[in-house]
């Protein structure tokens, strides 16, 4: 196949895979009580629909957690020129590959984090959309969430209201974003491109999935 249609197949796995987690997590028929539970399950069903479309023998899909990409410059999450990925996958034949990296937020409740978890979440965006200069194909960030305070909470302290990713809300290309407190937790970020926020909510969870 072309890299073009490996590229709309592995979107196609992806979105497929999305909609499996977040049903099967807000229903009940997975359970994860953490992030890092969180990526596991995913990863299963990434994998398990991944290997269904290895159509040909040629075909190969394979998933790594965890895993390094070498960047030219410093990522603003790992502090270095190689940045740590939740989820890498490639799809791959005898002519062509295509990468794909997600990171992944699972903020609950009962750990709540703020405004902190505001702020790492750009700060994922951020490295997702250097990912993308680095021969990554394709880039996800995906949020959940039994936590109102990020979905349509009704206003966030002015120190740190630039970062701000509620349902509805959008993000202009180049704006910056800062942590206007005493010790700010982080540098100041901007992003490149332009996003909308808009939320998912299946049963008591929301869901955010952003394509960088």
């Amino acid at each position: 196949m072309n890299k073009d249609e490996q590229i709309k197949l592995t979107e196609e796995i992806i979105e497929t895979a999305y909609k499996l987690l977040t049903n099967k997590l807000a229903f009940g028929g997975l359970k994860a009580k953490n992030e890092a539970a969180f990526q596991l399950e995913f990863g299963h069903i990434l994998k398990t629909l991944g290997q269904l479309y290895e159509f040909r023998l040629a075909d190969k899909f394979h998933l790594e957690f965890e895993t390094y990409i070498n960047l030219t410059e410093k990522s603003i999450k790992s502090k270095s020129d190689r940045a740590r990925v939740d989820i890498l996958i490639k799809y791959q034949d005898e002519n062509s590959e295509t990468k794909t990296a997600i990171e992944l937020k699972f903020f609950k409740k009962e750990n709540h984090r703020e405004p902190n978890n505001r702020y790492d979440v750009f700060k994922d965006i951020s490295n997702l959309e250097m990912y993308k200069e680095h021969n990554i194909d394709l880039c996800y960030f995906i949020l959940a969430t039994d936590h109102l305070h990020y979905v349509n909470q009704e206003n966030y302290s002015i120190d740190t209201s630039d970062f701000d990713f509620r349902d509805g809300k959008t993000y202009q290309a180049n704006t910056l974003l800062q942590y206007n407190t005493a010790k700010p937790y982080g540098l100041d970020l901007k992003l490149k491109n332009d996003y909308n926020f808009e939320w998912n909510n299946v049963n008591d969870l929301y869901f955010l999935k952003l394509k960088v």
